[in-house]
């Protein structure tokens, strides 16, 4: 394993943040819609397994293997951008600014919105053979999560919208240290090491995710859920996405940037 020094893959964050500002919108977009397609099945294969094993532990543990193929292939997370890229802004990297970094969080929020809503309906097809069953235990999995995790929240008010933004917050908490952890070492197998652990910890604790959420919530609508387009988005993706952007950010871009980039002198100890 070649460890890399926090001062030097901070300053590749920094550089990986610019380099996607200016990446072509096909690129972009396409990136962007496998990520969202990958994840999605993930999810799906996670829950399969927690419910044939009855234990969501092993799922949990099987589920990092979608997020790290995506990063090996080089395909972008909201959840990553929203921590990575305003980093080119505040190192005032030429070309960059507040407007080209909008647009690459709403062409990145699309692709990977309509890459997890092919899955969901690719996934939910093979389930019911055409629609024409009811998709049995894992389609009656994913409904009940749907429903919990909108209506459930709606049911507890502001507190429950709150509760969401925090989960979100440390999801990406966690899922941005998977994507930083992919930067500290040159070896294949110290990359998806590093983000296997927090991405697991993440879905075992049952954080907010909102690629995740744009599979399960289409899916789980598909399948029968007993919730509404608006529910879903003002009860959970809305609030996930900006819970998504603060922990991102706040957790562990501006911390390893300002301590690791923006260094301050060391203190003198006058005798």
């Amino acid at each position: 394993m070649a460890y890399i020094e926090p001062s030097e893959f901070v300053t590749k964050m920094v550089d990986s943040g610019e380099q996607k500002v200016f990446m072509s919108t096909k690129d972009t977009f396409i990136r962007a819609y496998m990520a969202g397609a990958i994840l999605g099945l993930a999810a799906v294969f996670a829950i399969t397994v927690a419910v044939k094993t009855g234990s969501l532990l092993v799922g949990s543990v099987l589920f990092p293997v979608g997020f790290i193929m995506l990063y090996l292939m080089k395909f972008d997370l909201l959840t990553g951008v929203f921590t990575l890229v305003p980093l080119a802004l505040l190192d005032k990297r030429p070309g960059v600014t507040g407007k080209s970094v909008m647009r690459n969080w709403g062409l990145v929020f699309l692709g990977n919105f309509a890459g997890a809503l092919t899955t969901a309906f690719m996934v939910s097809f093979i389930l019911t053979y055409g629609y024409a069953t009811d998709g049995g235990a894992i389609a009656a999995k994913v409904s009940t999560i749907g429903e919990s995790r909108t209506l459930g929240y709606q049911e507890h008010g502001l507190g429950g919208w709150i509760t969401i933004f925090i989960r979100g917050m440390l999801c990406n908490w966690m899922v941005s240290m998977g994507v930083v952890g992919a930067m500290i070492s040159t070896s294949a197998g110290s990359k998806m090491a590093a983000m296997w652990m927090p991405v697991m910890l993440f879905f075992f604790m049952g954080f907010e995710h909102s690629i995740v959420n744009m599979f399960l919530f289409p899916f789980s609508m598909i399948m029968g859920g007993e919730f509404t387009v608006y529910d879903y988005i003002v009860w959970n993706e809305l609030p996930t996405v900006l819970g998504n952007l603060a922990g991102g950010l706040l957790f562990v871009g501006l911390p390893l940037y300002l301590t690791h980039v923006r260094t301050s002198p060391a203190r003198e100890i006058s005798k």
